[in-house]
């Protein structure tokens, strides 16, 4: 089972040490779904054009198939010798079919070969996180519309800044996660591009039928270049950069969960089933599950950053450096996977405090711009108006009192166009409700807000890209 494929070029077998160091097959053995699929489409190409007759493909599909069920039944024999995936499966198939299996690799080499498995799964792949994030859009919509008439303090620079609703502040989280989702559903057209019939780099002589393959494994198109075909990996360049993107949002939002969770703000208590304790202090409730988010944030970024610089100064076409990308790959895969996951069961399960968030939006002078906006309405320019209520706001500093709490006569002190009316104006609903622009705070235009998010999810269920049929040996080429 060890012998080389290009035994018939050297003179002295490759040493047990290079075996090991250039294996690949403990990473790409998990493409073998793939690698067997785009086998049986290759070999009906084949069969179709005349290149092999349809006794042999029928052969070689019957024995690729027994090789799909030994490998998915653990049943199969890994060995470093045989590198890869790809020459895993055709030396068994060779003791399975005998000769004919020789015929298999008839107008294809392992660069085109590799790319196909690659572009298979993560296709397959991002189909089914694209699906995981609109799962988690609805949760989130679902959780805002529960805490719609929850009010809380808004930041900026980690200072109370404005009131603003807790639906509001996760409505934020919806937009940046839907546009997560957007982009890879964008990044899945260029992903969705058969290499196969590139062959090294140069294509090959036999009059092969890309588009025949192209749609047995259903690929919108075929590459429109032999060597760009073999030596591309932007489309998971591309992969890695949306998920960077997508794992820098989960990370605020663990961060925001992480503080807010803490004695000092107590805006939310982790559920018991999504925290750990401590080995020595018996009090503590720890928020592992968001920290270990925060943290694998920078192992998917790291994913990125080796790979563009891995792919930085390759010449065209196909070299050795380009095995280290599926390693990459499947950390980013597997590590987004996961954090989609775990937040979409935790999610729905955290508790906020809404009394303690009314509470912290209710002082701190988050009425100033409110009152600003009050004098402004009253004729007075907004620059005048901001410098009056500064010193208002330092007036009430040194009295220890919120602004609402100062007096009528304390306030027109500082301006005669101050009316009574002003203290309904600074009330934390008034404030919140009055903000009706479009993408405001304002609990109609939340409420509008969510509802239009659901039916926007709604139609997107529909629409939603599938490639599941490649882990179906029902749905086989």
């Amino acid at each position: 089972m060890s012998e080389k494929l290009w035994q018939g070029r050297f003179s002295e077998k490759t040493d047990r040490i290079v075996e090991a160091f250039t294996s690949s097959i403990q990473i790409d053995r998990r493409l073998y779904t793939y690698d067997i699929q785009g086998s049986m489409a290759h070999c009906k190409m084949l069969a179709k054009v005349g290149i092999i007759s349809k006794a042999d493909a029928r052969v070689l599909i019957q024995g690729l198939e027994k090789i799909r069920q030994e490998i998915a039944a653990g049943r199969f024999q890994f060995d470093d010798a045989l590198e890869d995936i790809h020459m895993h499966i055709e030396a068994r198939l060779g003791e399975i079919a005998g000769p004919v299996a020789e015929k298999l690799h008839t107008a294809r080499s392992r660069n085109d070969q590799i790319a196909l498995d690659v572009r298979m799964y993560l296709r397959h792949e991002t189909s089914h996180i694209i699906e995981q994030l609109h799962g988690l859009l609805s949760l989130i919509v679902g959780v805002a519309r529960k805490n719609l008439d929850v009010i809380m303090p808004g930041y900026t620079h980690l200072q109370r800044a404005q009131p603003v609703l807790l639906a509001h502040h996760l409505m934020a989280y919806y937009e940046m996660f839907s546009r997560d989702m957007l982009r890879l559903d964008n990044c899945l057209s260029r992903i969705n591009v058969m290499p196969l019939g590139a062959a090294a780099l140069a294509g090959t002589t036999y009059p092969i039928d890309r588009a025949y393959t192209a749609t047995l494994l259903r690929f919108d198109t075929v590459a429109a270049n032999s060597i760009d075909a073999v030596s591309d990996r932007d489309f998971i360049m591309e992969f890695l950069a949306d998920a960077s993107i997508a794992m820098v949002h989960f990370s605020r939002l663990s961060e925001e969960l992480i503080l807010w969770s803490s004695a000092e703000f107590d805006f939310v208590e982790f559920p018991d089933a999504f925290a750990t304790g401590s080995s020595i202090m018996p009090q503590k409730k720890n928020p592992d599950v968001a920290e270990l988010v925060r943290g694998k944030t920078g192992a998917v970024i790291g994913c990125l950053t080796a790979l563009l610089t891995m792919m930085k100064s390759l010449p065209l076409a196909y070299n050795r450096d380009m095995q280290e990308d599926k390693k990459v790959l499947f950390d980013a895969v597997d590590t987004l996977a996961a954090c989609i996951e775990v937040y979409s069961a935790m999610l729905p399960k955290l508790h906020f405090n809404q009394e303690k968030m009314q509470q912290a939006a209710a002082a701190g002078y988050l009425d100033a711009t409110d009152m600003a906006d009050y004098l402004v309405s009253r004729g007075m320019s907004f620059r005048q108006a901001h410098r009056l209520v500064g010193e208002a706001v330092s007036f009430a500093m040194s009295r220890k009192k919120e602004l609402h709490a100062l007096s009528l006569d304390e306030l027109q002190a500082f301006s005669p166009l101050i009316r009574r009316e002003i203290f309904s104006k600074l009330s934390i609903r008034q404030m919140v409700d009055r903000r009706e622009c479009e993408g405001g705070t304002a609990t109609g235009t939340v409420k509008n807000a969510i509802a239009t998010a659901e039916k926007k999810l709604n139609h997107m269920k529909a629409h939603l890209p599938d490639f599941h049929f490649e882990n179906n040996p029902e749905a086989m080429p």
